[in-house]
């Protein structure tokens, strides 16, 4: 009875704030395409959020009660993935998948600890990875879990092209009930990734309607989704862990206002909110400032535009960004200080590629934040200069003009986008800001300046931006970023038998301290702006211990530790 009410509290909170209730203004909601995990059809930074109609039998408001005890509490927390739940096409790589399992998860401090996996060995050459996995473990459904569905899990991911990249697997073979092999074409020091990331599926019942109806070993399993307005879980009684205290979560899909009017309201327990609005306060709730590895950045066409397409006839390159002298200005005369106090409110830090504050970050990449003298001087150097007095740069005919285009559904982006062009202008570049929907984004991608956004615990997404056959592929190197040296480093970097001996060629790749890398001093391919810190109200009455730090927003990374949540409140 209760799950039925909470479309019409959410339809009455977002007219609320369409008749002044709500503290910010109003942003419009653009459609998005959708969050499917296959990489032709989705985008890693895209946020799904749609505000949700009112079924025609609505239940009366006073059986929303259930929005303030501990068995029950309710989340806004992210966008839905309207394709569903199934990791073998990606689901959870940026976070705990929730129903399903992983063999390997990372601790608070971001330590590989097991998980299914009592333990795993790799073999001297690090082509084949020895599993041993827990005898204990059942799916949902009561069904065993043994090394076959390990095995169909691994295979079914290679075969599906989805998000997961396990591109490098040969092989998966059950060497026993609870054993198995995982043998690799070659070396991949990231494939450990895969066990962090990867949750097991049931060979018996992963069949075409999985992703809606996901079964696994994880601390929850699904009860009701209510597309477009809200996902309903509850704790699994056959989990092998330590049992979930909260027993029933809510996931509501709003945007960003309506979720902080609902937080306002009472109505939800834990609620993301854009960084502007952390300012705030919300009576009964205190703000968790979580740090996170999530980046924003502009992504600049890397090649000139020579008439070339993509298979769907989208246009590719942009003659004034695939000029070095402009991608290397615009990231000296960007004042990321300012950013991070002016849009984030103070919640975030620099980000000068899509690593900074990893292990794997490469020092000498950080170069001197705002300043226009350099940038100024780079121009100059590049050919560029005012000949007709109009105030914008030229060179060879060409003028220095270029559009940034942001996600209209997005308010950060389209605050940083803007501030961003604010600081670009001076130098004599025109900078023209436009908001568009997912949709229109997916056709001027690889020709225009784009505000994305990334950022994983795992370096194979730095591979994938900016490796070069990954141009074009879905949403990575939508520039065509191209360097034949980074390529050698990258692929030095990913063949490495361990994580330990891939660093200096990671680092390599950024910036080789000599005269190539993909980050401001070498070819500066994007202008990395700033990585966000994530930002949630949470109830007083919910202890949700030591967040990790988080990576990109989908998959909820909040909940990654979601089974020791506490409800503290009598």
């Amino acid at each position: 009875m209760k799950q039925l009410v909470l479309p019409f509290v959410l339809l009455w909170l977002a007219g609320m704030l369409l008749t002044g209730c709500g503290q910010t203004e109003m942003q419009v909601v653009e459609e998005a395409p959708a969050e499917t995990e296959a990489v032709e059809a989705v985008t890693p930074d895209q946020e799904v959020e749609t505000v949700a109609e009112a079924p025609a039998e609505a239940e009366p408001a006073a059986e929303t009660e259930a929005a303030s005890g501990g068995d029950e509490i309710f989340l806004a927390i992210g966008g839905e993935s309207e394709e569903g739940y199934d990791p073998t096409l990606g689901w959870g790589r940026y976070g705990a998948p929730l129903f399903q399992s992983t063999l390997l998860k990372r601790d608070q401090d971001l330590n590989i600890v097991n998980d299914l996996a009592e333990s795993y060995a790799v073999s001297e050459d690090g082509l084949v990875w020895t599993v041993k996995i827990r005898e204990d473990a059942v799916f949902s459904d009561g069904e065993p879990l043994t090394a076959a569905d390990v095995v169909y899990t691994f295979t079914k991911a290679g075969e599906s092209g989805g998000l997961t990249d396990v591109t490098v697997l040969d092989e998966a073979v059950a060497t026993g009930e609870y054993e198995l092999e995982l043998r690799l074409k070659e070396p991949q020091s990231t494939f450990i990734n895969r066990l962090i990331t990867l949750g097991i599926v049931p060979e018996h019942a992963h069949g075409e309607d999985y992703a809606r109806q996901p079964i696994g070993s994880g601390p929850y399993r699904l009860v009701q989704w209510d597309e477009g307005q809200q996902l309903i879980v509850e704790a699994n009684p056959l989990y092998y862990g330590e049992p979930p205290q909260i027993e029933r979560l809510v996931f509501l899909f709003t945007d960003e206002d309506t979720g902080f009017a609902a937080a306002q309201a009472g109505q939800v327990q834990v609620v993301s909110v854009p960084q502007a609005l952390a300012v705030q306060q919300i009576e009964g709730m205190r703000l968790y400032d979580v740090q996170s590895v999530d980046n924003r950045g502009l992504m600049f066409p890397f090649q000139p535009a020579t008439g070339q397409t993509t298979p769907d006839g989208y246009p590719i390159g942009n003659d004034v960004t695939a000029d070095l002298a402009i991608r290397q200005a615009v990231n000296y005369v960007i004042d990321r200080q300012a950013l991070v106090a002016g849009v984030l409110e103070g919640y975030g830090s620099p980000a000068f590629g899509p690593v900074s504050g990893l292990p794997w970050e490469e020092p000498a990449a950080v170069v001197e934040d705002s300043a226009p003298e350099v940038a100024e001087q780079i121009l100059a150097d590049g050919g560029w200069a005012d000949s007709d007095g109009d105030g914008v740069l030229d060179k060879d005919g060409l003028k220095a003009e270029f559009t940034i285009i942001s996600p209209a559904s997005d308010s950060t982006r389209q605050a940083l986008a803007l501030a961003a062009a604010d600081m670009i202008t001076p130098l004599g570049i025109q900078v023209n800001v436009e908001g568009k929907s997912w949709d229109e984004i997916t056709e001027l991608k690889h020709s225009n300046v784009i505000v994305f956004g990334w950022g994983s615990h795992d370096q194979t997404e730095m591979y994938n931006l900016y490796y070069s056959s990954s141009g074009g592929e879905g949403w990575y190197n939508t520039g065509y970023y191209a360097n034949q040296a980074v390529d050698r480093y990258l692929d030095l970097a990913m063949g490495a038998p361990s994580q330990e001996e891939a660093l200096v060629f990671w680092k390599s790749a950024q910036w080789d301290n000599q005269e190539t890398g993909f980050t401001t001093p070498g070819d500066a391919a994007w202008a990395w702006l700033v990585n966000l810190d994530h930002t949630y109200f949470v109830s007083d009455c919910l202890d949700i211990g030591q967040p990790q730090i988080e990576p990109h927003g989908h998959g909820w990374p909040i909940t990654a530790n979601i089974a020791e949540w506490r409800w503290t409140c009598s």
